[in-house]
């Protein structure tokens, strides 16, 4: 809202400033003002929703993909300790690019933070991929269903969307992506694991694919759920993208260090990639809060991975549950699990809110649960248990 300064301090007439005063009321919004077009066109965001409250039970929220846990103790007492918050943060977040070279054996100059992994690929999109001089969109290859940000993403950067739909197993067809890169094609998303279905990418596939797509094409390698994965044949992006200038992986905070309301992820490229994201960074994206507490939790990863390990064992148990009673789950790798109800989404969802779980349905197509408290996945195979549409087979 405009303060109410004097009129000639403005800048403007008295007849100016009548109109300007009209236009700024929400009963009088200028005719003809829209959003860009792409706006309209746009899937929206669905965050998932709180648990309801229900008597006699305790409410949990299984529809994120949020760490359970809090941050470790250390971190929680760097987050109180800080007091500079008043001053900037500082703009290349030196401290952790320096700690993350460290962590990941990398050069410091080759990782570019940014708010969260989202914000870090709004970065790459934003430099890559878009309407070019000559009107014509710019390509970008991904799985479907996968992150429900991507199309969002890409329609805001200018770009289009090429969506390949996923294997019955949930996993990605590489195959038919690596098949559809025209010369419109800028950049690709692998997302390993597989959000929201929970298949990893291999090693072996991976870079098969990446041999298969050409050089000038960007491969964005997401990886948001990477210190959940157990299967050794997982693709490992850090071991990739040296050899493949290309490539450019994404990792956050969010997940296993519990920072996500934080907002603390980045990418690591090479120089070729790296020298054109710098340009494109939002400045000040990560905060000092933010910084600080990603330092200390790698400081003192070890105790990061107990809790990680005590959610692995966790999202185990339940896999286990569900096929030992019938149903169909596609390796879950990540700190969630998928079930593949189609038509019956809402339904079980609704069945879930009446036990005090918030879980996410995607429209008709499944139902993603993340792994929370003992006692909300006890909960969950309860009712699992109970539930007579349980899918079967791929």
């Amino acid at each position: 809202m405009l303060s109410h300064a004097p009129v000639k301090e403005l800048g403007v007439s008295r007849g100016s400033a009548s109109r300007l005063e009209a236009m700024t009321t929400t009963d009088n919004v200028p005719e003809g003002v829209l959003p860009r077009p792409v706006v309209d066109r746009l899937p929206k965001y669905a965050a998932g929703k709180p648990p309801a409250a229900i008597e006699g039970l305790t409410s949990y929220k299984l529809s994120s993909n949020e760490n359970p846990l809090p941050p470790i103790p250390a971190v929680l007492q760097a987050i109180a300790d800080q007091t500079d918050i008043n001053r900037y943060p500082d703009p290349l977040a030196t401290k952790l690019r320096n700690a993350l070279a460290g962590f990941l054996d990398v050069p410091a100059d080759d990782v570019v933070t940014g708010a969260g992994s989202l914000g870090a690929l709004n970065q790459i999109l934003a430099t890559f991929a878009g309407q070019n001089d000559d009107g014509k969109q710019d390509e970008v290859i991904y799985a479907w269903r996968s992150f429900e940000a991507y199309p969002i993403c890409v329609g805001l950067a200018g770009a289009a969307s090429v969506q390949i739909p996923l294997l019955s197993d949930g996993r990605h067809d590489l195959e038919t992506m690596a098949a559809a890169v025209t010369v419109r094609t800028k950049v690709i998303l692998l997302c390993t694991p597989n959000n929201p279905t929970g298949p990893i990418l291999t090693a072996e596939e991976t870079e098969r694919f990446l041999q298969a797509v050409p050089p000038n094409v960007v491969v964005v390698i997401d990886e948001a759920y990477q210190e959940f994965v157990r299967d050794a044949e997982a693709v490992d992006g850090i071991k990739l993208y040296s050899k493949y200038p290309n490539v450019v992986v994404l990792r956050t905070f969010s997940k296993a260090h519990g920072l996500a309301g934080l907002r603390v992820g980045y990418s690591v490229s090479g120089p070729l990639l790296t020298q054109h994201l710098r340009v494109t960074a939002t400045p000040f994206a990560v905060s000092q809060i933010a910084e600080r507490a990603a330092v200390t939790s790698l400081e003192n990863f070890d105790q990061v991975v107990e809790r990680v390990q005590s959610l692995v064992d966790e999202r185990d148990r339940v896999t286990a549950g569900l096929r030992g009673l019938g149903w169909f789950v596609p390796e879950a790798q990540g700190n969630f699990v998928w079930l593949n109800l189609g038509q019956h989404s809402g339904d079980f969802a609704a069945l879930a809110a009446e036990q005090a779980l918030s879980v996410r349905a995607f429209g008709n197509e499944g139902v993603r649960v993340s792994i929370g408290e003992v006692e909300a996945n006890t909960r969950f195979l309860d009712l699992c248990a109970g539930y007579t549409k349980a899918p079967q087979g791929s």
